[in-house]
């Protein structure tokens, strides 16, 4: 009875209340890539909704803040290598700002924390199935807008192998956090005693799952485009060095050559690390050579137009499906994309006549970025047409949807992750790109610079993908669909909606219970 009575206290001390808070929250780094356990995300939610605090807000404010801090200073802990190993900060000032980082984005569930203790003080249905998803659906979608966003680490994404991913086509990653959260609650519930709610979700999220195919509507075609993605591996130490812009070229170009007979070669993003206007001579031979073996070249380089440069990806060779007597690249940015959502830091400054005298972080190569428009035409290569996003804007679900269209091929994705090393940040990474594929319905095609380099079908399965830290070549035949998902014609919006109306309901609730309000 003495050695219950000591456990029971030593559990209950706030500093191991805290401690727990954190060790549930650092789990939920097991359920992305590269583990994908993805059972653990829901357990570790159910846990920290099971033991948290619930005399005060204010608690529960620190005890969320503390589980955001576990999920967050694991899960994104790769932050820290591209200040240590490329920005010239010592070891232990760029682990202190990933966990500022963390600290920062740990917020958004200690919010989520508090305002639920706020808003539902009773250990009822409502407060687990409907108040606990909504706020973190919520906090969530804020992350991913506030401050230029940041939505790394959704609940959502841990489905990415997980049974719940088809339904990302209709709801979308923040809908799949949605019920993430749902489940979390319902198994509180059953902890609680109260098993039905469980066993009522579980059977009819299986039929909805079940069910996707037939709602989406999207229809596999007899045709195929045969691509070649090509993984250079330049050495990120090297890759701005004046001295190595032609050798890092001429390998491209080398390793592009035995595979011109693919309709379209793609190259990943800055794979030409220099200005457009500096290489031109390069550029027209490149055009000619890919124009000759009737194919299309997609690279990554620096555009300049009026006076700003642009992170860019343009076409060399044929845009369309008929073969011109010479290649279709112009120079004068037509068929180009640029991009759009830039990176702090790595593209552009904030405050940067304060910041970049600080350390060589804050003046990093190319960090002096102009920001292209929301909505860009697809680009045309060969007659093909794809939804480009070039690394980091891949992870933002509503600029992607509202740049593909009914006519869009496929989605393209370029990136550099050799900042982050062998971390599992490039892992990450590539599940989010996944993501995109199965909202939106189309094959995903990623070409990058060390990997992941992959392409991707339509319900977000890697069909094929190189190793990494390895120069290569990924040859694929992609087959094609048509058709939207649901996702694609309503994108967040439901979701949100829904998140809305179920906090409006809770306010309301509340009110009634404090006797403010009279009911109808």
């Amino acid at each position: 009875m003495l050695l219950t009575t000591m456990r029971d206290r030593l559990l209950s001390h706030p500093v191991a209340v805290l401690l727990a808070a954190y060790a549930a929250g650092g789990s939920t780094a097991l359920a992305f890539a590269p583990y994908n356990v993805w059972v653990l995300y829901p357990l570790a939610l159910a846990f920290a909704l099971w033991r948290m605090p619930t005399h005060s807000a204010k608690a529960a404010f620190g005890y969320w803040l503390s589980f955001g801090f576990g999920a967050f200073s694991i899960g994104i802990s790769w932050v820290h290598v591209s200040m240590d190993r490329y920005g010239g900060l010592p070891l232990l000032a760029s682990i202190g700002l990933m966990a500022l980082l963390a600290l920062y984005l740990a917020l958004y569930p200690a919010l989520a924390g508090a305002l639920l203790q706020r808003m539902s003080r009773r250990l009822d249905h409502w407060r687990y199935l409907a108040l606990f998803p909504a706020l973190w659906t919520m906090t969530e979608w804020i992350r991913g807008w506030m401050l230029t966003g940041f939505p790394w680490l959704w609940a959502g994404y841990s489905q990415a192998d997980g049974p719940l991913r088809p339904l990302a086509s209709i709801i979308g990653t923040l809908g799949l956090s949605f019920v993430v959260a749902f489940i979390a609650g319902a198994l509180v519930l059953a902890l609680r005693k109260h098993w039905k709610p469980l066993a009522v979700s579980v059977p009819l999220l299986a039929l909805a799952v079940v069910a996707v195919p037939s709602l989406n509507g999207i229809t596999p075609q007899d045709q195929s485009v045969k691509v070649a993605l090509v993984q250079g591996n330049i050495a990120q130490s090297m890759k701005w060095q004046p001295d190595h812009l032609w050798p890092t070229m001429l390998k491209y170009m080398d390793m592009s050559r035995p595979v011109l007979d693919a309709d379209i070669v793609i190259w990943p993003e800055a794979a030409i690390p220099a200005p457009e206007y500096l290489v031109s001579d390069f550029l027209a031979n490149a055009n000619k050579a890919a124009n000759l073996n009737h194919a299309a070249i997609i690279t990554g380089i620096i555009s300049y137009q009026h006076d700003q440069f642009y992170n860019s990806l343009i076409v060399l060779g044929n845009h369309f499906g008929k073969q011109a007597p010479s290649g279709d690249y112009a120079g004068d940015g037509v068929n180009e994309f640029r991009k759009h959502h830039l990176l702090p830091i790595g593209e552009f400054v904030p405050f940067e006549t304060l910041l970049r005298p600080l350390a060589p972080f804050f003046n990093l190569p190319m960090s002096s970025f102009a920001r292209g428009d929301y909505q860009q035409p697809n680009l045309s290569a060969l007659g093909y047409q794809l939804a480009p996003a070039i690394c980091y804007e891949i992870a933002f679900p509503e600029q992607v949807r509202d740049n593909v269209h009914d006519n869009t091929d496929m989605l393209l994705t370029v990136s550099n992750d050799a900042w982050f090393g062998e971390s599992n940040g490039p892992l990450q990474h590539m599940q989010i790109a996944r993501m995109r594929a199965v909202e939106l319905g189309r094959p995903l095609l990623r070409a990058t610079n060390n990997g992941v380099t992959a392409v991707v079908d339509y319900q977000g399965n890697v069909l094929d993908s190189l190793p990494q830290f390895e120069a290569g070549v990924l040859k694929a035949e992609v087959p094609l669909v048509r058709g939207m998902t649901v996702f694609n014609q309503l994108g967040q919006w439901p979701v949100l909606a829904l998140c809305v109306s179920l906090l409006a309901l809770s306010i309301a609730r509340r009110l009634r219970l404090l006797g403010l309000t009279e009911p109808q």
